[in-house]
């Protein structure tokens, strides 16, 4: 069951948000919505998106998520880049999740380039 509100912290219906980026009605104009559009990829379990939109350079084979990991919440801590004109951008995030009762946090800075003329996850590092 998909969600009524989108994951990605917008505030706006999952349909008209990032559900729009994930059955390919619309494609991310910038790196960050890429970002907040993977991150509800995550949560709502929808692997092949992830792998559609990660750089062909360091894109896996396969992509299989965890069934035990529920994800909770998500803070953009900041963004460089990643406009409608650039061609490289990055987003540090905190992403919250639960296993069983324990919460988690990843927190990543993430890189993104265009790839034939659309926002792709490059790869991420977490700050040390």
């Amino acid at each position: 069951m998909l969600p009524r509100s989108c994951p990605c912290g917008s505030g706006s219906p999952y349909a008209g948000c990032c559900g729009r980026l994930h059955d390919g009605t619309v494609s991310a104009a910038t790196a960050e919505q890429l970002m907040r559009s993977r991150y509800s990829a995550f949560a709502v379990g929808d692997p092949a998106y992830l792998l559609a939109t990660w750089h062909s350079t360091t894109r896996p084979a396969a992509l299989e998520l965890d069934r035990d990991v529920r994800w909770t919440g998500l803070d953009v801590l900041d963004t460089t880049g990643g406009s409608l004109l650039s061609g490289t951008g990055t987003v540090e995030f905190r992403a919250h999740y639960l296993v069983g009762r324990r919460p988690g946090t990843q927190h990543e800075h993430s890189r993104f380039v265009r790839e034939d003329g659309q926002w792709r996850y490059l790869d991420g590092l977490s700050p040390a």
